[in-house]
């Protein structure tokens, strides 16, 4: 930049100093004229020493003149060759400035590319994670999945067998309450009749009962009537309730047909002997 700032500043410059060169350059080529004219002329700015003579001070004059010219044509020179050099740097200098204008369009260019290739491939490998991400993703919800489905298959596995089970368990229940109401059907059947046939039992018992102690009021006004003999009467009563025992009595009963007989009538006998039985049934059927 200091360069091209340089070369710009001489490059502003180069005219005043080209038209300085140029009228040095005129004036000279009319001192040449003037001095090749008329040789007495000649001016002479420098003091001539003590004891010099004119031809030599003409002659130093002239050598001095020379020198000067010569001087000059180089300066003319110099100044021709640095306004040539100054066009070249004007043409480097514009040339610099195309090229860095293309470098810089190149490298904006470049750098357009590197961004748009480094974003290609950042979005590449943003793809490329998301599409390792949603793979494993996939890959973790069917593992899961399997084990959910596992999980409820077991477990509708085992309601289903719970089920049957308790199934199984209902119908089991259902013959068994079905078995126990058939049953408890007989035994209130059972109980039933055997309830009419100690009812009956019970009744006909009543009624000999009944018979027999009317038979027993006959014998009683019978041994009234002889009252004579109380011993005699005792003997007959005796062998007539014997009679009575042997001929059909509840002697002649079992002892659980006594004890059903008795429930039935509204007596407990479990625990009596045959005797109590017999005798507590003839109670209860003399009071009624």
């Amino acid at each position: 930049m200091s360069v091209s700032e340089g070369i710009r500043m001489g490059l502003k410059e180069m005219p005043s100093n080209a038209a300085w060169v140029a009228s040095r350059a005129t004036a000279r080529g009319r001192k040449r004229r003037f001095a090749g004219g008329d040789g007495d002329r000649v001016r002479i700015d420098a003091a001539p020493a003590a004891g010099d003579s004119v031809d030599v001070r003409m002659r130093r004059a002239r050598e001095a003149g020379e020198s000067a010219r010569e001087a000059e044509d180089q300066a003319v020179q110099a100044a021709l060759a640095a306004k040539e050099y100054a066009e070249h740097a004007r043409q480097v200098s514009e040339q610099g400035r195309a090229r860095l204008s293309n470098v810089e369009n190149e490298t904006t260019r470049q750098l357009g590319q590197r961004v748009a290739a480094a974003r290609k491939a950042a979005d590449e490998a943003v793809e490329r994670e998301r599409q390792a991400a949603e793979e494993e993703a996939e890959e973790q919800r069917q593992e899961v999945q399997a084990e959910v489905d596992e999980e409820v298959e077991e477990a509708q596995r085992e309601a289903e067998e719970a089920q049957s089970h308790a199934e199984e368990l209902v119908e089991d229940a259902a013959r068994k309450l079905a078995e126990a109401k058939r049953l408890a059907d007989e035994a209130a059947q059972a109980a039933r009749a055997a309830a009419e046939q100690a009812h009956r039992e019970a009744q006909q018992l009543a009624e000999e009962a009944e018979h027999q102690a009317s038979e027993a009021d006959a014998r009683v006004e019978a041994a009234e009537v002889l009252g004579e003999d109380p011993a005699a009467t005792g003997r007959h009563t005796a062998r007539e309730l014997k009679r009575e025992s042997a001929n059909g009595g509840l002697e002649s009963y079992k002892k659980q047909d006594l004890v059903e007989l008795a429930s039935s009538i509204g007596i407990e006998g479990k625990a009596m002997t045959k005797a109590q039985l017999v005798d507590a049934i003839a109670k209860a059927s003399g009071k009624r």
